[in-house]
Formats: structure tokens, sequence, C-alpha cells
């Protein structure tokens, strides 16, 4: 709908019979009489998921915290009255609301979001609760013993797997200072560790870890060490999920619905389970 003359025509051609119309003039029955194949899907079973499915991601809005540089924006384009359609449009970095960290946004030579494999994008998932600790320590790190401890309670962490950090802190996001914990520079909020990050790397071949933060290092990293060590073993990451106290902490499976943007170092995504 972007070609000259679009809103023009639309004005121009509003329906003679709308749902409503039919409805209050005939129900049903006359609805299905106009409209039979679509009467026909209303009678069709819906297809249903084996499993609960639990959505991992904050709906994407302005004004949502980003770690640098300007929070995301949109303005209205069009308006059903009297364009006939509504549309936005939106400005905002790859690295806003739920997105990835492809390889490439810390590595030279690493993948960029098209090279992902769908095969990359559906793999278990398991959740390291360190909320407790978090809500009085903002600044701690997912570690190798917190891992260990998982393991020891929940079983081991399969081969592939997406390893998520449920801090608590995505109840924060409405707030912005309390989601970043501090000024740009002073920033506090929990991450990944190293020695979490050399355990996952080493002995379990995780795919991907996921955090409930800005940021898969904690507010104060200034090395970013976890980025730079985890993107350039050519994994990824997954920043800013939402719900992560609502799923299994072992058992569910991940689905990380990002879009192949050209050339991108991420990008925002729509991450859901299934249990």
């Amino acid at each position: 709908m972007c070609l000259p003359g679009t809103v023009e025509k639309v004005r121009e051609s509003q329906p003679t019979v709308t749902r409503r119309t039919v409805l209050a003039g005939g129900g049903a029955a006359a609805l299905a009489a106009l409209m039979p194949g679509e009467a026909l899907a209303h009678k069709r079973k819906r297809h249903k998921l084996r499993g609960k499915v639990v959505d991992l991601t904050h709906t994407f809005t302005a004004g949502f915290p980003v770690y640098t540089g300007n929070p995301p924006s949109r303005r209205t384009l069009t308006r059903i009255n009297p364009d006939g359609f509504y549309k936005q449009e939106w400005t905002f970095d790859e690295h806003s609301g739920t997105h990835i960290d492809a390889p490439g946004h810390f590595d030279a030579d690493g993948r960029l979001t098209p090279d992902l494999k769908a095969s990359e994008l559906v793999l278990p998932i398991v959740v390291i609760d360190i909320a407790k600790r978090a809500s009085s320590k903002p600044d701690t790190v997912v570690s190798a013993d917190d891992l260990r401890r998982f393991e020891s309670r929940h079983g081991r962490i399969p081969h592939g797997a997406l390893v998520a950090m449920d801090s608590g802190w995505a109840k924060k996001v409405g707030d912005p200072a309390a989601f970043k914990g501090g000024p740009a520079g002073d920033y506090h909020f929990p991450g990944f560790g190293d020695s979490a990050i050399e355990f996952l790397l080493e002995r379990r071949k995780a795919a991907a870890i996921g955090v409930d933060t800005l940021s898969l290092d904690n507010g104060p990293s200034t090395t970013f060490s976890v980025h730079v060590n985890w993107l350039n073993a050519d994994n990824y990451g997954v920043e800013n999920l939402a719900n992560l106290d609502k799923i299994p902490r072992h058992g569910a499976t991940a689905i990380v619905g990002v879009i192949p943007w050209q050339d991108g170092s991420g990008g925002p995504a729509r991450v859901l389970a299934i249990h």
C-alpha cells in the first residue's frame, strides 16, 4: 500500500457491505450467504498446540529503555478515517525491546542476523533463577556455581540450549530509571558472569544465552567480556526477555522469531516458549 494514489483510491472505495451491517440485517445466515468461504472457516476447528505457549516478549513501545542511543519513537502516517487504512512509522535501533545480539554485534567477522539458521532459533530453554539474590545485589551475575546448582536440582543443561537468566528485572521495565539502575555510565543490573560463559561454552555447548535486563553483561561492566567471549564463539544472545517466571526451569522449547534484517547486528524478536 505504498503506491502513489493508494490513499485516494481507498477513500473512494468504501465497502457497501460490512460485517456490522450484515449482522444487523440478517445475522450469521446473511453473512454466510455473502461470504461463504469465511463462514466455513469459522466452522473449522482451530489447530491445537501440544503444550502451553508463553510469550517471553515485552510489548515494543515508544520510549522503551535502551542501553545507548535514542529510545524507539513512532508517528501515525494514515488513519482509517479519513484515509481508509491505518499504519505507523517507527524509528529505532536494532537493539531495542526484546531483541537478539547476533555474533557480528561484537565480532567483525561474525555472522549477522540473516546468517542465523532457522534451526538455531528453535531450541530447548532452561531458566536460571537468581531473582532473590538480585533483589539485594543488583550487580550480581550468573556464575558457574549457579549452573551446577541448577543441574543438581533440575537436570543437565541440554546441548544447544538457550540458557536464560531470570533476575526479576522484567517487572522494572515500565520505569526506565529503575530498569537501568542508574544514569548512563553507572548502570546497575544483573547479567552473566565469565565463569558461567566458560562453563556453557566448554562443557555444555549451549547455543544462546538470554537475560531479562538490558545487557548480557551486568550493568557495571566496562569490558563487555560476556558479549565478546560469547558472540565471538559464534553464538547469539537475547536481551530484555519477559515472563521467565511463567515457564518451567527445564523442559520448555523456545522459538526466537527474529526478522532477518539485512546486515543486522541483531534485531527485535518475538520470543515464545512452549511447554
